[in-house]
């Protein structure tokens, strides 16, 4: 009892100085049904242990009869390494499985916005340096041990560690943020600088202390936990299929602790999920049209096309890839310094058919982009005051391209501008520069492509070696409309500010978004950033790759919202079940 009181005392006097933040929580999902496939092998550890349990590796398993356990399976092309949530950044098969089995402390919503998960809310305070972050007191481990602000602490030492090895971003940040733990359930995390995006942050999966010991960073990446995962999530380890030392498939079963709290109620209808695993990605395509799997996620838009080509077998789901498709002008480099006016990239833009561009080069592999944002984000600017700006003028790219001729004494027999188009050598794209070349050629503009490989590009584009260049920006894994690295003055040379961008309204208005670290008007700042964006030209959005989602049609219940990562699909899971024909 004097625990629960100090623990009141504590929040009451921290809210005097802080505003707490309180996402809505959705209500759990109505009870699907659904129908039965093949049959369990491994019950779920229920009761609390010292020990976790070790993991089930079946070889060469036979063909299992029908029996109650509803299955649903899923094909992913690639191989297991490691079901950690610190390293699973660094392999999407292994990213895909952990996001059912860990939980972070914060979770996105089908709108991109962070709602708790392990947390149960924060406060921050009004300077944005400091956090406090009240856990949930009613989560048990998958093994039955309670869940504690202990564990959350030992996670991030092991990402402060200079010798942890995963994702260096991910261990770069974890290091300018200090954490304390107050009391069993509650947090304290101070910052160097204001972040607004720091709840995504806290989206990292969370390890289990008492399983993990005695377990520094330099020991973490070869434990055996790797392979016998504990987590707090809807769904917990079954089985690893091998075939000799390969991995085959993974089981997953609904977890008996998840299912006492209040989210887990109701709905799971899929009691287990298997991933088999496939090295290629025809192979994987076979397996779903023999009906050997349920679903498969694309890794690329490039094999929507083939799964199309499925028919009826099949139902798409889709949904934005976190990549936008763009040309950047180089503001820097003197040959093609007329790029820092904005008439001249203004025409440029005006003078592209965007709409034709994507449909002939990309068809159905990317939709036209009309902003440097995701449209599911809750940060996009819809309507005419921003979009109408896109729309194509060939007259006024005319009439603005010759008042550029006037000023660099261009007579008519010469090329207005002429510049070069660097892109990788993948058909899409190449096909894609030349129609932007030819649809310039039409105004007087000369523009060459060029294409190179994969190493000579990424080569190129960091050190700013082009007139104009083709580029797929990624923000995979991050759900936040953060797009500071992309285009704040001060990203350039040594960030992701490719083209030099030198704009201050820009630059402020994503600093404002970044600084406001209680949300109320960071969706202000993200409209004015586009509409700077788009009404100075500084760069031309061209797609957003499509993500697809292809599922049998007898699993219902499916619905993609925003996609930060692969794995987000996989966010209204409680709602799917699986009907008969």
């Amino acid at each position: 009892r004097w625990q629960l009181l100090a623990l009141i005392v504590a929040i009451v006097l921290f809210i005097a100085s802080f505003v707490i933040t309180r996402p809505n929580t959705p209500a759990p999902s109505p009870a699907p049904t659904a129908q039965p496939t093949e049959s369990a092998q491994v019950m779920p550890t229920t009761r609390p242990t010292d020990t976790p349990p070790q993991p089930v590796f079946v070889e060469n398993p036979p063909a299992q009869p029908m029996d109650t356990i509803i299955t649903y399976r899923e094909g992913l092309v690639g191989r297991v390494n490691r079901l950690n949530p610190l390293y699973a950044s660094l392999n999407p098969v292994d990213d895909d499985i952990t996001s059912l089995i860990f939980e972070g402390l914060t979770k996105i919503n089908p709108y991109g916005e962070v709602v708790p998960s392990l947390a149960s809310e924060w406060a921050v305070a009004f300077d944005g340096l400091e956090y406090m972050v009240l856990l949930r007191n009613d989560v048990l481990w998958q093994d039955g041990m309670p869940f504690t602000a202990t564990d959350v602490v030992y996670t991030i030492s092991l990402l402060q560690s200079p010798d942890f090895d995963g994702a260096s971003e991910l261990g770069a940040f974890w290091r300018t943020v200090e954490v304390q733990k107050v009391n069993d359930y509650l947090l304290r995390f101070r910052l160097a600088q204001p972040l607004a995006t720091f709840p995504e942050a806290l989206r990292i999966g969370i390890l289990p202390e008492h399983a993990l010991r005695g377990t520094d960073a330099a020991q973490l990446a070869s434990h055996p936990f790797n392979l016998s995962p504990i987590g707090t999530g809807a769904y917990q380890l079954e089985a690893i299929r091998t075939d000799g030392s390969t991995i085959r498939a993974v089981d997953l079963r609904v977890a008996p602790n998840y299912r006492l709290r209040p989210e887990g109620a109701s709905g799971y209808a899929l009691e287990r999920v298997r991933f088999l695993i496939y090295d290629d990605y025809r192979s994987a395509v076979n397996a779903l049209q023999n009906g050997d799997i349920d679903a498969y996620a694309t890794h690329t838009s490039d094999e929507r096309p083939s799964l199309l080509g499925l028919g009826d077998s099949i139902v798409p789901y889709t949904s934005y890839e976190p990549i936008l498709g763009v040309l950047l002008f180089n503001w820097t480099r003197d040959s093609v310094s007329y790029f820092q006016d904005e008439r001249v990239r203004l025409a440029l833009a005006y003078g592209l058919d965007r709409t034709s561009l994507v449909e002939k080069a990309m068809f159905n592999k990317a939709v036209r982009a009309d902003s440097p944002l995701s449209p599911l984000s809750w940060a996009y600017a819809y309507g005419d005051e921003i979009n109408a700006q896109w729309r194509t003028d060939f007259n006024r790219a005319t009439s603005e391209l010759a008042i550029v001729a006037q000023r660099l004494n261009i007579t008519p027999d010469r090329p207005i501008l002429s510049f070069g188009i660097l892109t990788v050598d993948r058909p899409d794209l190449i096909t894609l520069a030349n129609e932007i070349a030819a649809q310039w050629n039409a105004l007087r503009v000369i523009a060459t492509v060029e294409a190179v490989d994969i190493n000579t590009f990424n080569a190129r584009l960091d050190s700013g070696d082009f007139d104009t260049v083709l580029v797929e920006l990624s923000k995979e894994g991050d759900a936040d409309p953060d797009v500071y690295a992309f285009w704040h003055e001060g990203q350039y040379p040594d960030g992701k500010n490719y083209s030099g961008i030198n704009d201050r309204a820009i630059s402020e208005a994503l600093e404002r978004a970044r600084r406001d670290v209680n949300g109320i008007n960071r969706v202000v700042f993200y409209h004015q950033f586009q509409r700077e964006f788009i009404e100075k030209a500084v760069a031309i959005p061209l797609y957003h790759p499509i993500f697809t989602y292809a599922v049998r049609p007898n699993i219902i219940g499916i619905q993609l919202g925003f996609i930060g990562a692969s794995s987000d699909r996989f966010m209204t899971i409680q709602d799917w079940r699986i009907i008969d024909n």
